[in-house]
């Protein structure tokens, strides 16, 4: 994917691995930049840092809660009005909480599925019909390698991850006819200050919310369908492969033990 002179917008924009990514954008030459999240004071700094190393780039704040469907609508209608199409979406948005199943709390339950799922439905809903209009884009779904390989304490954080990954998957295939590319961004464990409210998994070494950005710039120029970041990730999933066995060892192992 040539990502010069297009127009892209990025959801969790704010920080994290969304924020990361919305820098790793701006450097590829976009036009304009679209960065939604909840806070507006922090989107409208990061809008700010990226003119000013780059005074050619178009960006758009964009305040939203993703979990109300009827304001996504709203905005995304706005946007394409006021910016024009969008070429390019990244679902990055999300939260997550952890504790035993047992100990869990509806709440936080229902705000990691209504963000990390509901959300990312309502948001890719919005742009694909409007990408089938245009003849074509492509979507970026973020989602974590619990989305292959479950983690224990986190279960709804991983319940969510799996979906995301059967719905881009089951989108691969209705969106191809349309020219709209469905792409799938698999993190290991990031340092960002989301993952430092967790219980850090013993062995597990964290990455840089930057090296995620810049596997997602690579596995676009590459036309990558599923984009696995990070040596721990592509061991994992070796392992599950060919000793799952193992794998559900080494997890029970690793798994923090004052959750």
């Amino acid at each position: 994917m040539n990502l010069s002179a297009q127009t892209a917008l990025v959801t969790g924009a704010s920080r994290g691995i969304g924020r990361a990514i919305a820098q790793e954008l701006a450097r590829q030459d976009l036009k304009t930049l679209i960065l939604v999240a909840r806070n507006e004071d922090q989107l409208r700094q990061l809008a700010a840092e990226l003119t000013a190393d780059r005074p050619d780039l178009q960006t758009a704040v964009v305040p939203l809660d993703l979990t109300d469907p009827i304001a996504v609508n709203t905005a995304i209608a706005r946007v394409w009005r006021d910016y024009g199409p969008i070429d390019l979406l990244v679902n990055c948005a999300g939260v997550a909480y952890q504790s035993p199943f047992l100990q869990s709390r509806f709440p936080q339950v229902y705000q990691e599925i209504s963000l990390n799922l509901l959300g990312l439905y309502s948001v890719t809903r919005c742009v694909a019909r409007r990408m089938v209009s245009q003849g074509g884009g492509a979507i970026v779904n973020v989602s974590s390698l619990m989305g292959k390989v479950a983690a224990p304490t986190l279960a709804t954080y991983s319940a969510t991850k799996f979906a995301i990954l059967g719905f881009s998957e089951a989108l691969r295939g209705e969106l191809q006819a349309h020219n709209i590319k469905v792409v799938t961004l698999l993190p290991t464990l990031t340092d960002t200050d989301m993952s430092r409210n967790l219980q850090r998994y013993r062995w597990v070494k964290p990455m840089t919310a930057g090296r995620v950005a810049q596997a997602l710039v690579r596995g676009l120029r590459r036309n990558q369908s599923e984009i696995v970041v990070g040596w721990q990730s592509h061991l994992a999933l070796l392992c599950q492969k060919t000793a799952p066995w193992l794998l559900h060892r080494i997890l029970l192992l690793a798994m923090p033990q004052s959750v």
